[in-house]
């Protein structure tokens, strides 16, 4: 077996750091870069190992700290994948709707603008104010009743892709589209909850009364490497809304 040291996969490496340390980086890097696709396992473990010239003990460590890491996640018997964040079930944590396994609420955008990003977005973002973003004024529905009107903020050039698309080939979840259009992958998102009231316009399209109890779901979502790749602001009616805990 080729030593780790001489292997060309660990020449951009920081030549200080233990072994293992070193293979994890550069598996990081990798994952960053988007090598594998969603559906697409990592290599198996022996061809990794040689490739790394390590033993397979030590890559199994490398995997094993990257699956704590939240960056991948290992199926026995399918291998070794990229941990994609998932959100499609997540509205139904919040929301009465009798999602089951595999179902997904309907979406529909209403509005597709380039904008100067306000205050508050250019903040989430962590991009200068008034930098151009994309905006998605989107309605979620559950068996085609209105139940969430969302706002969707998205830094540009980066989502130019979405901002050309045909709106009619979006699908209903868009990370999924992120990744497969641009090669971005969604990681992980911060959800911050807070109540407010309908405005004419929302209730119009939620079928209220102006001025009812909303909740208001801030999420700031990231890649693996920690950017703000998305900000998005969802208005739920309180009437439809639950908050489930488990404290052990």
């Amino acid at each position: 077996m080729t030593q780790a040291s001489s292997s060309p996969a660990l020449a951009q490496t920081d030549q200080r750091l233990p072994l293992h340390a070193r293979v994890k980086d550069d598996l990081i890097r990798r994952v960053r870069a988007n090598e594998w696709a969603s559906t697409t396992p990592l290599p198996p473990e022996s061809a990794l190992a040689e490739e790394y010239g390590i033993s397979v003990g030590t890559l199994r460590r490398v995997l094993a700290e990257l699956a704590a890491d939240g960056i991948l996640e290992r199926h026995q018997g399918r291998g070794t994948y990229v941990r994609r964040a998932t959100f499609q079930h997540s509205l139904f944590r919040f929301f009465r709707m009798q999602g089951g396994a595999g179902q997904t609420p309907g979406s529909r955008i209403l509005e597709r603008t380039t904008q100067d990003a306000p205050s508050h977005v250019a903040a989430a973002l962590q991009i200068h104010e008034h930098s151009p973003v994309l905006h998605l004024h989107r309605l979620r529905l559950w068996q085609d009743t209105p139940f969430l009107v969302e706002d969707i903020w998205l830094p540009l050039p980066q989502f130019q892709a979405i901002a050309d698309i045909e709106l009619k080939e979006l699908g209903n979840l868009l990370y999924p589209e992120y990744e497969n259009r641009i090669g971005l992958i969604i990681g992980s998102a911060t959800e911050e909850l807070s109540v407010t009231q309908t405005t004419d316009a929302q209730a119009a399209l939620l079928g209220c009364k102006t001025g009812d109890p909303l909740v208001k779901i801030n999420r700031t979502a990231r890649t693996h490497t920690g950017d703000v790749a998305e900000y998005r602001e969802s208005y739920g009616l309180a009437s439809t809304f639950r908050y489930q805990v488990e404290i052990n």
